[in-house]
C-alpha cells in the first residue's frame, strides 16, 4: 500500500517524527513561554507557587519519562544501620531524634550514581547520591543528598533540562554513564551557573574508592526550629570516619571492565566482615539576622558555606552494619522525598528545593505503582500512620470502619487533628510579600568566585586531575566551538586552568592581564587534608613457589593489626609451598584479578624473586600499582622485580635486603598504605601549576 501524499487527509508517516529546531517555546498545550529557566515566585527571594503550570507541566512529565527505573540515581546500593546523636540539640529544634541522646533512630542509606542505568559501571565520573531515610519516633524524615555540597542548576525548573543534557544522547542512545558528550557540554556553557558543580565533577570526589570514604552533604538550606518557635538556618554534612579518598581516573576506567560492581561489593563485603560503614552527622548554623551577611546567597543552591567561615558541629553519628536481605524489595523500592520531615525541621525558599518538594512524590507515584508506596516494608515509618487516605493501587492496609472524613460525628472525629499537647508539624511563619514574578534574584548572579575558590584550595595534583579531565571529557566532543566556550568560560575562573585546558584541546586561550583578587582558600575542600589510615584498606600478596614465609607473616599479622584485609595472588589456585613454613593458598589469579581491585601490593622475599621478576603478569600487576601512586611492598632483594615493573621513584615504595628486620618492614609498609595514594610522585608534573 502506498501513501497518496497529494491527499491532505492522507497523513504521511514520517511527519510523527518531529525535528525541533526554530520557533517559540511552547507548552505541550501550544501555549507560549517566554521564560524557562525560573519558577514563579512571590518575590525574587520568595517560595514557588503552586499555581506556576508551565513548571508543573514540565516537571511532571520529566518525572514520568522513565519507567519504572529511576530516572536519576538508577545504580545504587543501600545499607541498613542506625544513628545516635552526641548530645540533646533541644535549643536548636524540636525533632525528638536530634534532642535525646538516648534515642537510636533506624536508618537506611542508598548510594548511587546519578547518570547511568542500574546497569552500568559503579566507577563511572559523576556525581554520587547519598540518601538517608531514619525512621523516627515522629515519622520518617529523610536528608536526600549527594556526595557534593553543590548542584549544576539554581532553579528545579532546569532540571529536565540538565538531565536530559547529561544522559546518552536521544539519538544513539549513546554514550552510557559519561558527561563526556556534546549535549552536557553544550548545555554546560550555555549555563554558567553549572560551573561551580561541573568544577567538583570534575575533581577527585567524581571518583570516589569507597561509599565508605566520601562525603555527603544536604545540599539545602533549611531551618532548624525549636520548642519556642525560634529558627536558625542549617546545612547538613555527612562526614566518614575513614576520610575521603579516590580513585585515579585511568584505573577507574579499567575497574569498570574488570568489576563493575566495585564501590557495590566493597560496602557489601566490609560490612559482612563487621566493618560499619560509619559517618559523623555535621552541621552548619546560621542566626537568621547572618542571613545577608556574605558575598554569596545562602539560598543559593550551587554555593556552598565555607567551613572556615561557618564550622561545621559533629552533632552525632550513623553506623551502617547490615546488609539488605533483598536488593529489589529494600534498595529499589525505597523512596525518598526531601519533603519528609518531621517537626522541628523546615524549609527555605531555596528554588531549587521548592521543586523537588512536589518532584520527588510524583516521580514515586509513577515508579513505584500508584499513591501507597509509602506502605512498602522499606518505606513504613515506625511511627503509626492514622488518616483518612484510602484505596488506589497496591494498597496494603485493610481500613475498618465507616468514616473515611474529617470532620465526622459517626466516629467522634476521629482520628482527631493534634492538639497543642500531642507530636504534630508546624510550619516556621515566614512572612511572605512580592509580586507574582518569574525571575531570579540578583545575589544568585555570581558564578565563578566559589568556582575559583575551589581550585585555589586544590593540592598541586589535584589540579592537574582537574585539568586531565577537563581535557578528557571536552576531547570527547565533536563539537569545537563547544570546546572554545568552556576555556572561555575557565578565563572567569582561573587563567591558569583555562590555558592548561585548552593546551589539551587544540583551541586559543586568552590569558586575562588584569590582577585577579586573591581568592579565599577553603582548606576543607582539598582531599589533601583528609584522615588517612589503613583500616578496610585491601592488599594482594604475589606469592609464588619458595616465597619466606617468616616474611609473609610478619606483614600479614601487621595488616591485620591495622584492620586492614589481604588477599594471596599467584599464578593458579592451589597450595603455594614456601621455604620455612606451611604453605598459602592462593585466592586468586593474574587473571582473575588486577591491581586495581587493590590498595597495595606485597611481595615477600624469596628463591622464587627471580622468577617472579620474569613474569610478564606480575611485572604488569606491579607496575599498574605502581603508576597508580599505591603502596608497593618488595621484601629481600627486589631490584630486578623493581626495575622489570618500572619502578623509579621510590615514594611509597618499601624496600629492605633478605636478612633485614621483617618487622621493621611491616611497620613501614603499614604507614606507606596508611597515606593512601603517593601523588609525591609526580611532584616535578605538578610544578607548572603550582603558583
Amino acid at each position: 500500500m502506498h501513501l497518496d501524499k497529494t491527499n491532505p487527509k492522507m497523513k504521511d508517516l514520517e511527519t510523527d517524527t518531529i525535528a525541533h529546531s526554530s520557533g517559540n517555546l511552547t507548552t505541550n498545550q501550544g501555549v507560549g513561554v517566554s521564560n524557562t529557566d525560573d519558577a514563579m515566585k512571590a518575590g525574587k527571594r520568595g517560595p514557588t507557587l503552586m499555581e506556576d503550570f508551565i513548571f508543573r507541566e514540565k516537571i511532571t512529565h520529566f518525572d514520568h519519562e522513565r519507567i519504572p527505573e529511576r530516572i536519576v540515581h538508577a545504580r545504587g546500593s543501600g545499607a541498613h544501620g542506625y544513628f545516635q546523636a552526641y548530645n540533646s540539640l533541644s535549643h536548636l529544634t524540636r525533632a525528638r531524634f536530634l534532642s535525646d541522646p538516648n534515642i537510636m533512630t533506624p536508618v537506611f542509606c542508598r548510594f548511587s550514581t546519578v547518570a547511568g542505568f542500574r546497569g552500568s559501571p559503579d566507577t563511572v565520573r559523576d556525581v554520587r547520591g547519598f540518601s538517608v531515610k531514619f525512621y523516627t519516633e515522629e515519622g520518617n524524615y529523610d536528608i536526600v543528598g549527594n556526595n557534593m555540597p553543590v548542584f549544576f542548576i539554581q532553579d528545579a525548573i532546569k532540571f529536565p533540562d540538565l538531565i536530559h543534557a547529561v544522559k546518552p544522547e536521544p539519538n544513539t542512545e549513546m554514550p552510557q554513564a559519561a558527561s563526556a558528550h556534546d549535549t552536557f557540554w553544550d548545555f554546560v556553557t550555555n549555563t554558567p551557573e553549572t560551573m561551580h558543580n561541573v568544577m567538583w565533577l570534575m575533581s577527585d570526589r567524581a571518583i570516589p574508592r569507597s561509599y565508605r570514604m566520601m562525603e555527603g552533604f544536604g545540599i539545602h538550606t533549611f531551618r532548624l526550629v525549636n520548642a519556642k518557635g525560634d529558627f536558625k538556618f542549617v546545612k547538613f554534612h555527612w562526614k566518614p570516619l575513614l576520610g575521603l579518598h579516590s580513585l585515579v581516573w585511568d584505573e577507574a576506567q579499567i575497574i569498570a571492565g574488570k568489576d563493575p560492581d566495585f564501590n557495590r561489593r566493597d560496602l557489601w563485603e566490609n560490612i559482612e566482615k563487621g566493618n560499619p560503614a560509619e559517618y559523623e552527622l555535621g552541621i552548619q548554623i546560621l542566626d537568621p539576622e547572618d542571613e545577608f551577611k556574605f558575598d554569596f546567597d545562602i539560598l543559593d543552591p550551587t554555593k556552598l558555606w565555607p567551613e572556615e567561615l561557618i564550622p561545621v558541629q559533629k552533632i552525632g553519628k550513623m553506623t551502617l552494619n547490615r546488609n539488605v536481605a533483598n536488593f529489589f524489595a529494600e534498595t529499589e523500592q525505597i523512596a525518598f522525598c526531601p519533603a519528609n520531615v518531621v517537626p522541628g525541621i523546615d524549609f527555605t525558599n531555596d528554588p531549587l528545593l521548592q521543586g523537588r518538594l512536589f518532584s520527588y512524590v510524583d516521580t514515586q507515584i509513577s515508579r513505584l505503582g500508584g499513591p501507597n508506596f509509602n506502605q512498602l516494608p522499606i518505606n513504613r515509618p515506625i511511627a503509626q500512620v492514622n488518616n483518612n487516605q484510602r484505596d488506589g493501587m497496591h494498597r496494603m492496609t485493610v481500613d475498618a470502619g465507616q468514616t473515611a472524613y474529617y470532620p465526622n460525628s459517626l466516629n467522634n472525629n476521629e482520628p482527631h487533628a493534634a492538639g497543642d499537647n500531642e507530636s504534630h508539624y508546624e510550619n516556621y511563619q515566614e512572612k511572605v510579600d512580592g509580586h507574582m514574578i518569574r525571575e531570579r534574584s540578583e545575589s544568585f548572579r555570581d558564578h565563578y568566585t566559589q568556582p575559583a575558590m575551589f581550585w585555589n584550595s586544590m593540592a598541586d595534583y589535584e589540579k592537574q586531575h582537574i585539568v586531565d579531565a577537563f581535557r578528557f571529557e571536552l576531547g570527547k566532543c565533536k563539537n569545537k566551538n563547544t570546546r572554545q566556550k568552556l576555556v572561555d568560560i575557565l578565563e572567569n575562573i582561573d587563567s591558569l586552568l583555562a590555558g592548561r585546558v585548552a593546551e589539551g584541546l587544540g583551541v586559543r586561550s586568552q590569558a586575562k592581564t588584569a590582577q585577579k583578587p586573591k581568592y579565599f582558600i577553603s582548606p576543607a575542600l582539598s582531599m589533601d587534608n583528609t584522615i588517612k589510615n589503613a583500616k578496610t584498606r585491601k592488599v594482594a600478596i604475589i606469592v609464588e613457589d619458595g616465597f619466606k614465609k617468616a616474611h609473609f607473616d610478619a606483614v600479614v599479622k601487621a595488616i591485620k593489626d591495622a584492620g586492614a584485609a589481604y588477599e594471596v595472588v599467584s599464578s593458579k589456585l592451589s597450595v603455594v609451598t614456601p621455604t620455612g613454613g606451611d604453605g598459602v593458598e592462593a585466592a586468586q589469579t593474574y587473571k582473575t584479578t588486577a591491581s586495581v581491585l587493590y590498595d597495595a601490593v606485597f611481595v615477600p622475599y624469596g628463591q622464587q624473586m627471580n622468577a617472579i621478576a620474569e613474569s610478564a603478569d606480575v611485572t604488569h600487576f606491579i607496575g599498574e600499582a605502581y603508576k597508580h601512586y599505591k603502596t608497593i611492598g618488595l621484601s629481600g632483594d627486589a631490584d630486578a622485580l623493581a626495575d622489570a615493573s618500572g619502578i623509579g621513584d621510590k615514594t611509597g615504595v618499601v624496600m629492605t635486603g633478605g636478612e633485614d628486620d621483617m618487622h621493621k618492614f611491616a611497620g613501614a609498609f603499614i604507614a606507606a598504605l596508611s597515606e593512601g595514594r603517593h601523588f609525591q610522585r609526580v611532584t616535578d608534573r605538578m610544578a607548572v601549576l603550582t603558583r
